[in-house]
């Protein structure tokens, strides 16, 4: 059954019809017989390969004492597979966690299916009935294939339990071999191919390294040629090349490594107009064009597999291809297909026999390769004894640097013979002589002959025709070999193993299955990769970058960054300012100031630069060349900056500059983009003018320069260039000094910017809601970084996925101390989890980093160290809504615009701002607004009130003899602490618990007799504050700091009337604030004991004056004390510890009598936290009093808020 379809595909590449596969995903091992399936032993018979199928009875399970098990299927013919799925053994403990996937045309060559990263071990299942299914990165076609177990389960009894099924669809293949002296040539129709898109399809496999698969020319150097260099893909394409625009339009895209292994390679080509996709296996490379040409224009012919004309056999520069090829596709036209019918199009050429016939099958050469992949791999063979010589002959392919490749011993104890790889090259060790190493970087991947002939005294070793060869330390080889002979005679592998005549361990039978892990570079930024069979690191020395890939920057963005960091001198830093992007670190000069950072970048133009001879036409073209920047690197700084300025002057002698406001300029300056700007230095942006027009100093007045009069006089226009979007200056054009006398200069200031628009890019979160951005696309590594504050304990602050949510990174807070990092990259959900030992929803910045790349995955918050994880599996985490700041936010160094996502509709809000900031009701009282981004509260701690916004007064009503008295120290403090306080506050801890140069009281009182001592605050040394209700109602203020008495009255009005009335004390220094007016006092009030209200009851010595008002105390109701932090009335009536520290004698009780009435204002009823309504119906505001009795305008069930109510009955009594 065929599965493919016609679509029509939209791309950045265009619109073009291709044909594309269908669903593919027929499940193909389900309906094979028992003869399809083999395996390298069994368990038992009710545990053989037929039973592998999936959702069968049983599954196949292979003998204990195998040391290399397999289970094989045969599909019949060969598919297209897309996917793998297994199980373990029905109804057991028995089942696979990792296993390695070969393929192949026949049951003896086999190619290893490679995942992402050059990793080959698929994971497998952890209980025996869950089908684990395993999507492959890309399509590949097989017959057979042969599944490896590498790790199972062994609890319970466990061991190897297979069943599987794989998916794909038929595949139809068009098979050519070619020998290298044939070539098959396309004729274009009309000799000519003229194309705006192409879509070009091929598949190869070969044993060279070096072949050509296609060719073709045009005559206006149009050209498309696909050749295999050193076993790497080559696409060299031109749309044509200009001699007069001296522009060559040929490109070359590279893809691929190690092309030559036998195994079949898919190859595609895409184009539309100039951009080219270059598709090989997996790797996907994209291209530019070069020039301005869109179609590509060949002449006559294709040649396909080589090019054999008439006096030329191949291209000068590279030879035919030999191996096979298949199903070549041209822009939809079968190439094979039609040679096979020997269409008229289709030209045959063979350069030995011209009456060849072309061969339409693959014969392929059974070299039998095998891998050496194990730590204690070896494969031992036997000798030939007693012979006077010996003949050893191979080739291999490895990454290590050192390796034993061969060892035997001689008879009689006559010695032995070692030949090992050495820092990438041959040693030999014979007996006791050491010759010089031979080759040079063995190790390189590719493959390499060894030929070692002995006989008599004369041995002679060839590396690759080069003939001979220290001391060396041989660790185990890890690679592949073949081609063994042995004395002239090749060895047969399979033979000796099944005659026992030989041995191996750890070693992979019937494949080479080594792959280039540094084929793409996985080492960013120019980062040097280095390989071994299972592993790479790169050195990521003088790359300015750092990490396990070279992905991190060593460097800060910015200048504004390393201020921020603690950098406070000037001088010369080097920034990065797309940090991990693939812009390279340059080094500016930093000034840096208390409150910003200047970054300055220099360039050519400084000093000045003299222009003559230009034409309005013919103009001079002056280009601003920075320092140690590209202009990539000075745009990327421009654009990240708050602010950019950069200097422009033109000095003119009878040289004009912009001439007319609507006329064209004789001069401007180009900027960031190429755009070309008409307006100067000291004016707004495009209004072609200069400084002095603002400024209505010009010259002429006439005109809007300076330099636009004409005189033969040296003028000048000059100011500042302030608009970052079109900075730097990338060039200045000067066209008026062309006539006699005429003469110019022109100089460009350097480029000044300061702050970070990245690090102040602010969003608050009020709402649960999200924002997002087009999906972030971070290839094979990304890193992540913000900053955050919250007061929430749990929320996701951001995550990236793809379409079917195979694969995601997210970042979240799932407690107040971790972050964790979770993502799903290929296979089973893994995640980092980081500690902090501080809580992180404090409702401080905490500044995050995450970094995943092909080794690891890593987070850290703040200074504390990365925490790391290797890819270990881990369970799906909920996710939750955040609330809270987001700032900075970064992903692979490229800013994301916070602020370009503000919906106040949605809770996305700019700035870190949340309810606080314009909350309805805001907390009264000095109450502290604690900001929840979507709700607030009011911490009412530090206040003498109680309530959702700090406005219910929590007072008392004192009859006549009672008394309150809260004992704010227990001891005086000591001269030591007092000292120590005053040198730092926060020492130690340790605090005085007041603040003895400033005093804060208020309270509000009511009553109608006289005379009372409102409040009195006593102190260790005689001190005291007093508030004196005297004999005629009028309220004093009572100081003694020191040995004098400072007597204020407040008021001479009577407020003993019965009305509540509010009192507020301020002090600071020397300086007293109330109600009514100012004066001035002693600085310090030392060390404060108690505080009283009703009546004074201080042992020892009280002031006189004190006295005299004290009897018989204060009867009427007082109400909202405080003093500083200390709030008596609420100490008693709402305690918050065990034991506060208020002791009271006579009758007082709770009552706000005394509360001044505050003035909260209109509170609707979606922000007032005591309105609730019942059932889903609220009333309208229609309402109306009549003989106090409230009217529903509905005749639903109307609740309204409880202050309303209360208001309303008060108005009653009242007026009762």
């Amino acid at each position: 059954m065929s599965h493919f379809e016609s679509v029509l595909i939209t791309l950045d590449l265009g619109v073009f019809l291709i044909v594309i596969a269908g669903e593919c995903v027929d499940p193909l091992v389900s309906g094979l017989y028992a003869s399809s399936f083999l395996a390298s032993s069994r368990y038992n018979f009710l545990y053989s390969a037929n039973f592998a199928k999936l959702y069968g009875s049983s599954g196949w399970s292979p003998s204990p004492r195998d040391r290399q098990p397999w289970l094989q299927v045969d599909l019949g013919r060969k598919y297209r597979l897309l996917a793998i799925a297994t199980q373990g053994t029905f109804n057991s403990y028995d089942w696979v966690s990792k296993y390695t996937l070969l393929y192949g045309d026949r049951p003896d060559s086999w190619t290893p299916y490679i995942m992402k990263g050059g990793n080959s071990t698929l994971p497998g299942n952890w209980n025996y009935y869950q089908v684990k299914r395993n999507v492959f990165h890309y399509a590949f076609t097989a017959k057979h294939i042969r599944l490896l177990p590498l790790a199972w389960n062994t609890e319970n009894g466990g061991k190897i339990g297979v069943r599987l099924e794989l998916f794909g669809c038929s595949y139809d293949s068009y098979v050519l071999q070619y020998d290298g002296d044939d070539s098959v040539v396309y004729m274009y129709p009309g000799k000519r191919s003229r194309t705006l898109h192409d879509h070009i399809a091929i598949n190869f496999k070969t044993l060279y390294e070096d072949g050509l698969l296609l060719h073709s020319e045009g005559i206006q150097g149009d050209l498309l040629t696909l050749e295999l260099k050193r076993g790497r893909l080559y696409l060299h394409i031109s749309l044509g090349s200009s001699v007069i625009h001296k522009v060559d339009g040929r490109v070359t895209l590279t893809a691929g490594s190690l092309l030559d292994n036998l195994h079949w390679h898919y190859v595609t080509i895409k184009r539309y107009g100039r951009q080219v996709n270059f598709t090989v296996d997996s790797q996907t490379v994209t291209g530019i064009c070069n020039g301005e040409f869109t179609h590509l224009d060949l002449d006559t012919q294709l040649y396909v597999g080589g090019v054999i004309e008439q006096n030329l056999p191949h291209l000068p520069t590279t030879q035919n291809f030999q191996g096979c090829l298949e199903n070549v596709f041209i822009n939809g036209i079968n190439i094979i297909d039609k040679a096979q019918r020997e269409e008229p199009d289709i030209r045959p050429i063979c350069l030995s026999f011209p009456q060849k016939k072309m061969h339409f099958a693959c014969r392929d050469n059974l070299l039998k390769p095998m891998t050496f992949a194990g730590p204690n791999n070896y494969l031992q063979v036997p000798g030939f004894f007693r012979r006077p010589r010996m003949f050893v002959k191979f080739k291999f392919r490895s990454w290590d640097y050192t390796g034993l490749l061969m060892f035997t011993r001689f008879a009689d104890d006559l010695g032995a013979l070692e030949l090992g790889l050495s820092e990438g090259q041959i040693n030999k060790d014979c007996m006791t002589s050491f010759l010089q190493p031979l080759g040079y970087r063995l190790n390189d991947g590719y493959w390499h002959t060894v030929d070692l002939a002995a006989r008599d005294n004369l041995l002679t070793l060839t590396i690759d025709e080069e003939k001979l060869l220290k001391s060396y330390i041989l660790n185990r080889f890890h690679g592949c070999m073949q081609h063994i002979f042995i004395d002239d005679e090749q060895l047969d592998i399979d033979i000796i193993l099944q005659r026992q005549w030989g041995r191996y361990a750890e070693l992979l039978l019937g494949t080479c299955g080594i792959t280039d892990r540094c084929t793409p570079n996985p080492c960013e930024h120019e980062g040097r990769c280095i390989q071994s069979l299972d592993d790479f690191i790169c050195l990521c020395e003088n790359t300015g970058y750092k990490g396990e890939v070279c992905h991190m920057s060593v460097y800060k963005e910015s200048c504004e960054a390393y201020r921020l960091s603690g950098k406070y001198w000037s001088g010369n830093y080097t920034i990065d300012p797309d940090l991990s992007g693939p812009l390279k670190p340059f080094e500016v000069y930093c000034k840096m100031k208390s409150y910003k950072a200047w970054t300055v970048i220099l360039h050519d133009r400084v000093d000045g630069t003299k222009v003559t001879g230009s034409s309005i036409d013919r103009p001079y073209i002056g280009d601003v060349n920075y320092w140690n920047a590209s202009w990539d690197d000075v745009t990327a700084l421009a654009n990240t900056s708050m602010y950019c300025e950069q200097w422009i002057d033109y000095s003119c002698y009878k040289s004009r500059l912009l001439n007319t406001p609507n006329g064209r300029p004789f001069g401007y300056w180009i900027g960031r983009g190429n755009v070309s700007h008409y307006y100067w230095g000291g004016t707004f942006r495009e209004v072609q003018m200069c400084g002095c027009a603002i400024n209505q100093t010009c010259t002429d007045p006439k005109f809007q320069c300076n330099c636009d009069a004409d005189y033969r006089q040296w003028y000048s226009d000059k100011g500042y260039l302030d608009f970052r979007d079109h900075l730097p200056v990338r060039k200045v054009v000067v066209g008026d000094t062309n006539r006699t006398g005429s003469e110019a200069h022109f100089t460009v200031g350097p480029l000044r910017c300061h702050g970070d628009r990245n690090i102040w890019n602010t969003i608050a979160f009020t709402k649960p809601t999200y924002i997002t951005f087009p999906t972030f696309k971070p290839g094979s590594t990304a890193d992540i970084s913000f900053h955050f504050k919250t007061y929430r304990d749990h929320g996701v602050f951001l995550e990236n996925s793809d379409e079917q949510l195979r694969n995601f990174i997210r970042i979240e807070m799932n407690t107040t101390h971790d972050l964790l990092f979770i993502f799903m990259v290929g296979d089973g959900i893994i995640n980092v989890t980081l500690h902090s030992p501080v809580p992180l929803n404090d409702n401080e910045w905490h500044f995050v980093q995450a970094e995943i790349n092909v080794k690891l995955a890593r987070i850290k918050v703040d200074y504390q160290p990365w925490a790391v994880r290797r890819f270990p599996g881990q369970t799906f985490v909920t996710m939750k809504p955040f609330l809270g700041c987001l700032r900075g936010l970064r992903m692979n160094g490229v800013p994301l615009d916070l602020e370009g996502k503000v919906n106040e509709e949605q809770g996305i809000r700019r700035n870190c701002t949340g309810q606080c900031l314009n909350a309805t009701i805001p907390c009264r009282n000095s109450g502290q607004c604690i900001e929840g981004y979507a709700s607030y509260t009011c911490d009412c701690n530090n206040t003498a009130f109680d309530g959702f916004y700090c406005h219910k007064d929590i007072g008392a009503y004192f009859e006549i003899g009672s008394w309150l008295r809260y004992n704010i120290r227990k001891k005086p403090v000591s001269d030591e602490a007092a000292w120590a306080n005053w040198i730092d506050p926060h020492y130690d801890n340790f605090s005085l618990g007041y603040n003895d140069t400033a005093d804060d009281i208020e309270f509000s009182f009511s009553t109608v007799h006289t005379p009372a001592v409102l409040l009195y605050i006593s102190s260790f040394v005689q001190d005291y504050i007093a508030v004196i209700l005297k004999t005629d109602g009028s309220v004093d203020l009572r100081y003694k700091l020191g040995l004098i008495t400072h007597k204020y009255q407040l008021t001479h009005r009577n407020l003993a009337d019965g009305y509540p009335h509010y009192v507020n004390i301020t002090r600071h220094n020397r300086t007293i604030k109330t109600q009514v007016h100012a004066l001035t006092a002693v600085t310090v009030f030392d060390s404060p004991k108690s505080m009283f209200l009703g009546r004074v009851m201080e042992v020892g010595d009280i002031d006189y004056d004190i006295q005299r008002h004290n009897a018989p105390g204060f009867i009427g109701c007082i109400s909202g004390v405080r003093y500083n932090v200390y709030a008596p009335l609420k100490a008693f009536f709402r305690p918050n510890e065990t034991d506060p520290p208020v002791t009271t004698q006579g009758y007082v009780s709770e009552s706000n009598c005394g509360a001044f009435p505050p003035v909260l204002g209109y509170v609707p009823w979606e922000a007032d936290p005591w309105f609730t309504s019942i059932g889903e119906f609220i009333c309208p505001i229609m309402h109306q009093y009549k003989n106090n009795i409230i009217l529903c305008s509905s005749t639903h069930l109307c609740t309204f808020p409880f202050q309303s109510i209360f208001i309303s009955m008060m108005t009653l009594v009242y007026f009762g």
